[in-house]
């Protein structure tokens, strides 16, 4: 079957996705010794990353600095016209600083290179002119040059910038490599994120505990259990000994299976008809491996127990619905 003819507005943006991915294709072909260079300044930073750059080349360097920071990088933007009435404060000799500019000429950055020089600071430009007064001052320079804008005039700065980003995008990634930054330091930078509850919740964060704790001594009679689960709304209750170690669990689905053997059982006590050795988490154990215990026996609760296998607290599986896990 012949694929239908695509709306010229659809060929156009076609157009400019490839030319945009061939100008980034064309920048990894031409990368060098210099990015290794750059890399290795950066995590060699005893201080700050500072980016900064004007217009929409700023737009990018505040994504870029976006990027390192939740990456493992002390990172931030600086803006070259703020930095030139006072906010320069911030940099200091441990710093490094990556300009970003198309032309390499921004009259704004180049205006506050020599004060970045009195400074001390280390230098990156990240530019496409090789010969422009940035490209010169910088201690290592990164070629982001490109053949044309996608802007059909050749104006309105799209494809320098998709260049400049990826640039950024493969510093921040190398550069996290080079500091072993992992999963788990990840989550601690994005503890509202999916991935930073699922590595940084502990059951002790969303356990019930205390008085909501359904908790009976193992002579507790039946009806005096039935009671207690149904007063603290778990469809459970632990079961305890003299010294208040967990001896066993009672739940609703134990309580069904009573009613339909047809047996007498309103006199029975807890130690009777409770299910030893049930499963148990500690304050400490992850809310995902919470989780993962759940699904694979298939319960909707965890008891969770002190070192001396006291119960201290009860999970259910709402709660970690709830926390979006």
């Amino acid at each position: 079957m012949q694929t239908p003819p695509q709306s010229p507005i659809t060929e156009s943006g076609k157009t400019i996705l490839e030319q945009e991915a061939r100008a980034i294709q064309l920048m990894a072909e031409r990368l060098d010794e210099s990015f290794a260079k750059a890399v290795e300044l950066l995590a060699a930073c005893r201080g700050k990353i500072i980016i900064s750059g004007m217009g929409k080349s700023g737009i990018i360097g505040q994504k870029i600095a976006a990027t390192m920071s939740s990456t493992g990088s002390t990172a931030l933007f600086l803006h070259p016209a703020e930095a030139a009435h006072g906010d320069l404060g911030i940099v200091g000799s441990d710093d490094v600083v990556i300009c970003l500019s198309k032309s390499g000429e921004t009259e704004e950055l180049n205006f506050i290179i020599p004060a970045l020089r009195q400074i001390g600071v280390t230098l990156i430009a990240m530019t496409g002119n090789k010969r422009s007064f940035l490209a010169q001052s910088a201690m290592v320079m990164l070629d982001t040059g490109i053949e044309q804008e996608a802007c059909p005039y050749d104006l309105a700065p799209t494809t320098s910038t998709t260049a400049m980003l990826a640039m950024g995008d493969a510093l921040a990634m190398a550069l996290m490599q080079q500091k072993e930054f992992t999963q788990r330091d990840f989550a601690l930078t994005h503890p509202k994120g999916s991935l930073g509850r699922r590595l940084t919740v502990k059951v002790s964060d969303i356990m019930a505990k205390e008085c909501a704790l359904p908790l009976v001594q193992e002579d507790a009679l039946l009806t005096d259990l039935i009671l207690e689960m149904t007063s603290k709304r778990y469809g459970m209750s632990a079961i305890v000994n003299s010294e208040g170690r967990l001896s066993g669990i009672f739940t609703d689905g134990d309580l069904r299976r009573l009613v339909q053997s047809g047996k007498e059982f309103l006199s029975l006590n807890a130690r009777t008809v409770m299910t030893e050795k049930p499963k148990t988490v500690t304050s400490d154990t992850l809310a995902k491996e919470c989780l993962d215990i759940l699904e694979t026996y298939r319960i909707t609760q965890l008891l969770v127990c002190d070192p001396e296998h006291r119960p201290v607290g009860l999970v259910h599986i709402h709660d970690l619905i709830t926390l979006g896990l």
